[in-house]
């Protein structure tokens, strides 16, 4: 009797590759850039006050930021994979509520969708962190903006577009776009991850592993530099659209900028041959000098609003240079052991930039009109172009050992990974 073979794939998952987690990443970037340019332009129609959108960005941001802290302590009752599936659940239904565009719908929807953002980036950065090699992290980081590039590009233009077509369009499509998410990461079978194990031990407090996250200063300063990068694009994203509609630019100017200055991710290959040309600490600190300069310009008084608007947009080139390397120094210097509580201290960079930024623009804005909000990214900026200075010359490097053997002219090179460490 013939014996049938169950297929390969069937009986064991495929390896995750940096392909695989790239093209999530790309698929993730279509859900939330067809509604990034859009979610200010309808908050700031719902409610019509900039300084109340920040207060509801800030309230979102300090529930996001708390909800971050405790996924690790989650995973350890549910699996880490049922854990990213609600996340992204989440996501099509934040999408799917803000279609009502009631003051009430609009922030419920933005709510569920930061949330869905944080608890899936905490799930997606553990697993590349369990099946992507250290040294192959700068090229994943090429891979993911490469292969993200469309949805940055093309979503925030399209999304201001569909959104004065038919107003519903965008936010189905970033529904459909996080259900193929959800769908990509069950094919590639990712399961809960390395280090789960189970234990008769009672779970660590959810918040014990910030203590060694302090503990170790290269890390903190990576999450510093993570967190003011993030800072720039929410000055950028959020508050160039209501600057535009407050000086007759349009509803959609907004989208087009960000789709442009997106459009600079195909030249993400070419960053990354800077960044390996020169170092890691080179491009971070160049950086954050041109990204600091062009917004602290752009909060200058000018005579025509369109100077400010040009001014952040070549700012944001570089904001794109920091996507690709100020995240490096973090990633780098993450223990093998501590992978799922310092994903989740890394992904509180969104969070806290989401606080940061619209509580400092609540303030500027009491005292200097919405120009002086980019005036104050531009400080943030360059303050931590003075903090990296801190960042190894060598950091990310190959080290080249040459070793010679008495008597012998043969040369053993060997290439070792340069330990990632900044200077104290």
């Amino acid at each position: 009797m013939h014996e049938r073979r169950i297929p390969e794939w069937l009986r064991h998952a495929p390896a995750p590759s940096v392909r695989g987690f790239a093209v999530l990443a790309g698929t993730e970037a279509i859900a939330r850039g067809i509604l990034i340019s859009v979610f200010p332009v309808v908050i700031y129609n719902a409610l019509k006050d900039a300084r109340l959108v920040s207060e509801v960005y800030f309230v979102i941001g300090a529930i996001s930021l708390l909800i971050g802290l405790l996924v690790p302590y989650l995973i350890r009752f549910v699996p880490r994979r049922w854990v990213y599936v609600f996340g992204s659940v989440l996501f099509v239904g934040g999408a799917v509520v803000t279609i009502l565009e009631t003051p009430v719908a609009v922030i419920t929807g933005l709510a569920l969708i930061t949330f869905a953002v944080v608890i899936t980036f905490v799930c997606f950065n553990a697993y590349v962190l369990d099946h992507v090699a250290r040294i192959e992290l700068g090229r994943f980081e090429t891979s993911r903006l490469f292969y993200s590039a469309m949805g940055w590009t093309v979503g925030p233009a399209l999304g201001t577009f569909l959104y004065a077509w038919w107003r519903p369009a965008p936010f189905l499509i970033a529904a459909f776009a996080a259900f193929a998410m959800l769908v990509i990461f069950l094919v590639m079978r990712l399961g809960n991850g390395k280090l789960i194990t189970r234990s008769s031990a009672p779970p660590a407090n959810p918040f014990a592993y910030c203590q060694r996250f302090v503990a170790q200063p290269r890390l903190v300063t990576g999450w510093i530099f993570a967190v003011v990068r993030s800072c720039g694009w929410w000055v950028y994203v959020v508050y160039l659209p209501i600057y535009a509609v407050q000086n007759g630019l349009g509803s959609q100017l907004g989208g087009i900028a960000l789709s442009i200055s997106n459009g600079a991710l195909f030249l993400t290959p070419l960053m990354l041959r800077y960044m390996q040309r020169n170092s890691v600490r080179t491009a971070v600190r160049t950086g954050f000098l041109m990204s600091g300069l062009l917004f602290l310009l752009a909060g200058a008084p000018t005579g025509t609003p369109l100077v400010p608007v040009i001014l952040l947009m070549t700012g944001s080139l570089f904001l794109i240079l920091l996507d690709v390397s100020a995240g490096l120094p973090f990633l780098l210097a993450v223990k093998p052991s501590e992978r799922t509580e310092m994903s989740a201290i890394y992904a509180t960079f969104r969070d806290v930039s989401g606080i940061v930024t619209p509580g400092a623009a609540w303030l500027v804005l009491l005292v200097a009109p919405l120009s002086g909000v980019f005036a104050a990214g531009g400080v943030g900026l360059l303050c931590t172009w003075v903090l990296t200075r801190k960042l190894h010359p060598r950091l990310g490097k190959a080290r080249i050992a040459v070793e010679r053997r008495s008597g012998d002219s043969a040369k053993a090179v060997h290439t070792v990974a340069a330990l990632p460490q900044i200077t104290q």
